[in-house]
Order: C-alpha cells, then structure tokens, then sequence
C-alpha cells in the first residue's frame, strides 16, 4: 500500500537541535503514528514498517503498545489504523484551533515576504467583510478598512467567496449586486461570464484582479479552509499595478498559497470529497 511520507526513526527527527534530554522510543511511536495518518486508511503491518524503515518484528511492539492506549487498533483482516484516542487527540486540537486568531498571528510575515497590503475577510451580515488590514511598504489608493467590504462581482476575493463559500450564503449578494448595477452605464453584470470566472476560480484555488475595479491596484486571493472543508477566511495580497507580480508562477502568488494552504493544513484540511460551495 503506497503511504504519502516516509518517516526515519532511527535518523533525525527534524525538529530543532536542543539540549534536552530526549525519549526516542516516544519519537519512534510519534513517527509510526504519522505514517498511519499519511495512509489514509487501514495499511499492512510491512507497509507501516517500510514506511518508517524499520522492521517488522521491530515494529510490532509499538503497535501493542499503541493499541493498549487506543491511539491504534487493528480491524479484524488485521489491518491496523489509527485508533478512538487518536480521533479524541484530533478534535481536541482542532478546538483549540481558532482561523482568525492563526492568520492574524502568521499575516505579518506574509505582507513582509511579499511587501505588499494583506487583508483578511470573512462572510458577515452583509457579504465579504474585511477585518484585519495588514499595510505593506507599497501603499495603494483604495479604501480598504476593518469592517469594510468586498463586491462579489467585481473584485478577487468577492468571485473567491463566491467559488468556495455555500451558495445559499453568496447567491443573495450576487443577486442584489446584479440589480443595483442594472441599466448603469458600464456597470451592467454579463452573469454569463461570471459564473464562467467563478468556475475558473474553482478550478484553479485563487483569483487575481488588475486594475479592478479601481484603476492603479491589482490584487491576488486565495481561501483558507477548516476540518469540515468550510472556507473560513479570504486572503488578499493587493498593491500597486505595476509592483504587483501576478503570475501563476510568480512570487505573489507562490507566498499567498504557501501561506493559505499551510494555514489550511493547520487547521485540519484534507482532502475533501464534498464541494463546499454547494
């Protein structure tokens, strides 16, 4: 059975040299638990041991050892996976774990690494509201505030809400957008072609915005998720046109996913088989 990592217990944990006295046999019984996490799924007693490189006689104490503790148990092909206690272990983390107060911890170091303005924006009474402005070295004219909004329609992160956040919740704003912008010269919303952009947010994790919709700032967000795979917060690295990269490819870009996918990560997104928009 194939695993996603491989984990050496007998070489270097990875964690910062200290001088602390350390339990090897706990770090061994900490790496065989993430090897079962990386399976998915029910694995072989050989493809645990080979995953954590050693061998399976060696391997096997542990796993007793774990299954008296209820962080392992074995199904009855003799599969083993992770147990009830680890599933306790889990939820109580993901308690703990609160989205707004871990991106406002982390956000600093994504508006240095990009030198540009990050916002974060949830969904409020009234749409996508701003409420943690981090300014950058590049400053942009465009009023941009706690408690502030983004339109759905006509910015990033308001086509990223739409993508990723419950269309119960969206669809209303979308439609109240669409008739305050009907008959305005320039302002008429073709919803053939949004629900197109809106796709294409979908299909790809982020959106960008150049000179939209004010002239001079362009903009790149992306979404954070929890356990459930519900969108929770919108990140949007905005500047000035012409200091903004926004390529696929490209700094901005890379530093934004990098942070909303690692935050993700942290607050226990997986791989999820449910569409959250829907």
């Amino acid at each position: 059975m194939p695993m996603n990592r491989r984990a050496n217990v007998t070489g270097d944990s990875g964690m910062p040299a200290k001088n602390q006295r350390r339990i090897r046999s706990l770090e061994t019984g900490g790496a065989i638990l993430e090897a079962m996490a990386a399976a998915r799924g029910p694995v072989k007693l050989r493809d645990l041991a080979e995953a954590v490189s050693v061998a399976p006689a060696q391997l096997h104490p542990y796993l007793v050892s774990l299954r008296a503790i209820r962080l392992v148990e074995q199904t009855e092909a003799g599969l083993y996976r992770l147990g009830p206690f680890a599933l306790e272990l889990g939820l109580s983390r993901l308690r703990e774990q609160d989205a707004y107060n871990e991106a406002i911890a982390r956000v600093g170091q994504l508006a240095e690494e990009t030198r540009m303005m990050v916002a974060l924006s949830v969904w409020g009474l009234h749409g996508v509201t701003i409420v943690h402005v981090k300014e950058g070295p590049s400053q942009i004219h465009a009023n941009v505030r706690v408690g502030g909004g983004f339109m759905m329609t006509a910015t990033a992160t308001g086509r990223l809400f739409a993508a990723f956040y419950p269309n119960a919740k969206t669809e209303a704003a979308i439609e109240r957008e669409c008739r305050e912008s009907a008959g305005a010269p320039g302002l008429s919303i073709d919803m053939v072609r949004y629900r197109s952009q809106v796709e294409e947010v979908r299909r790809r994790g982020f959106e960008t915005t150049v000179d939209a919709p004010v002239p001079g700032v362009s903009a790149a967000a992306a979404p954070v998720f929890d356990y459930s795979g519900t969108m929770q917060l919108g990140v949007t690295v905005m500047g000035p046109t012409p200091l903004i990269d926004l390529r696929q490819d490209g700094p901005i870009i890379s530093a934004l996913l990098r942070f909303t996918e690692g935050l993700s990560r942290d607050l226990g997104y997986g791989a999820q088989s449910s569409d959250p928009a829907q």
